[in-house]
């Protein structure tokens, strides 16, 4: 038996254990076999992972590719060549683009313009609003991966339904056996804060991440679960940026709620401290918390579990809307969001490689456990016989430094993670049998990428 692709030489690591000198078979793009690799078939092409580890392709359930309206930023294309290099073999898109995901009619709009362009595969969410809760059956039906709904004050400026709103919603998307998730921050405590500040001049990045403070949003994390809580709607938090939100979606979980959460490198990794050294370029809402609140998601939200998954909120802007050549100028006429589909693997890794999680708990949040969630597994997220063979082949022990922004394949890399360094890059990145990355470079074809099915 000849099949078309074997990889070989890794040691191969799933949430389950890993197995050392083995490898992956794949035909017609899916896998046909894991194990030792002098078991495995002869192969039309043959890859040497040369002792690297092979892990189910990462997803990442959080991305803004801005397309439709919204190109000059990023678009389909960019951000899944991003994702290719980064190691990322499956994204999902946000819907507060131009026009806005909230009818069934923008949903294939989005899915037209990824099947078109993409390098990875991919899936949207479709946003609730106060003008669409009709709709939501059409929407389901129309093949969203699961709902959005903005809480607090976003890029596009997607207003959220009122409560009663969001109540009728969940009861509705419960119906569907699809997944509601929030930008979890109370807007009226925001824009207190914002007011009061800009009113007494306090303009400084810092000042950005202090109107926005964790009470916002612990206080939508406790109100939606609440609400879930009457309605049996499935919920999700994106984003938890504190270790007092955590608490709060552990309180849920404990509660019964069906309650997932996510959480991502860049609050793991940073403390607040950031916005005083690199300023606006790592301005982002949910803003970067304290040691504290970090040490504390750490705890509650990692080792205790209350988060479930990584991802990013990859949010591409121009150096001029984040004020790159002004970076601790008056951060009201900044913007908030950054790029970070090729530095969220290398960030995990190093983590790993400094004991704060093991490899396998790693691939648990970053693979198994978002396709669980929403819905792709085991097509995604799994190394099993007969599933989508999306792979990814990391070098754990790569020591390297982002150095400059020209590194990045977006269209526009602003992030606070330039300078950083890590131990640990993705050297393959493997979508349906076809491998789409080498080494940094990106080497499939535009438009490969293919929107995912999904079983609720």
């Amino acid at each position: 038996m000849t099949v078309d692709l074997v990889v070989r030489n890794c040691t191969v690591v799933t949430p389950a254990g890993r197995t050392p000198d083995a490898g992956v078979a794949v035909e017609d793009g899916e896998i046909v076999a894991v194990g030792r690799s002098d078991r495995l078939p002869d192969a039309d092409r043959a890859l040497d992972a040369e002792g690297n580890v092979l892990v189910p392709g990462i997803v990442d359930g959080h991305i803004h590719n801005r397309e439709p309206g919204l190109e000059y930023k990023e678009d389909w294309e960019s951000a899944t060549r991003a994702a290719a290099a980064g190691g990322v073999t499956t994204v999902v898109g946000m819907p507060n683009t131009d026009p806005v995901i909230d009818r069934p009619d923008h949903l294939e709009l989005k899915f037209e313009r990824g099947e078109a362009s993409a390098h990875v595969d991919f899936q949207s969410y479709a946003v609730v609003t106060s003008e669409n809760l009709d709709l939501i059956p059409a929407i389901d039906e129309a093949g969203a991966l699961g709902f959005k709904i903005f809480l607090g004050s976003t890029v596009g400026d997607v207003p959220p339904p009122n409560d009663g709103e969001i109540i009728e919603a969940m009861e509705k998307i419960r119906e569907t056996d699809k997944r509601l998730g929030f930008h979890e921050e109370n807007g009226e405590i925001i824009d207190h804060y914002t007011e009061k500040f800009r009113a007494e001049g306090r303009n400084e990045p810092i000042d950005h991440s202090h109107s926005r403070p964790v009470i916002a949003e612990q206080e939508a994390v406790e109100r939606m679960l609440t609400f879930a809580e009457e309605t049996g709607a499935k919920i999700h938090m994106f984003h938890v940026s504190s270790g007092s939100a955590a608490e709060a979606v552990a309180r849920g979980k404990e509660r019964g709620v069906d309650v997932t959460a996510e959480t991502t490198p860049h609050y793991l990794w940073f403390s607040e401290e950031v916005m005083r050294e690199k300023g606006n370029p790592a301005r982002i809402q949910p803003p970067i918390r304290n040691a504290e609140e970090r040490a504390k998601l750490w705890e509650v939200g990692i080792d205790d579990g209350a988060i479930d998954s990584i991802a990013t909120d990859h949010a591409p802007h121009t150096p001029e809307e984040k004020k790159v050549d002004d970076p601790f100028g008056n951060t009201w006429e900044a913007i908030s969001g950054f790029v970070g589909l090729e530095t969220e693997v290398p960030v995990m890794l190093t983590f790993v490689d400094q004991g704060r999680l093991t490899m396998e708990e790693w691939v648990r949040r970053h693979s198994t456990r978002p396709a669980r969630i929403w819905g792709m597994y085991p097509q995604k997220g799994s190394l099993q016989v007969g599933t989508d063979a999306d792979f990814t082949i990391v070098d754990p022990d790569r020591e390297w430094t982002l150095e400059d922004a020209d590194e990045l394949h977006s269209k526009n890399c602003v992030t606070p993670f330039i300078g950083e360094s890590f131990t640990g890059k993705a050297v393959a990145t493997v979508v349906r049998g076809e491998i789409v990355a080498e080494d940094g470079d990106v080497v499939g074809e535009s438009g490969y990428g293919t929107r995912v099915d999904v079983d609720t």
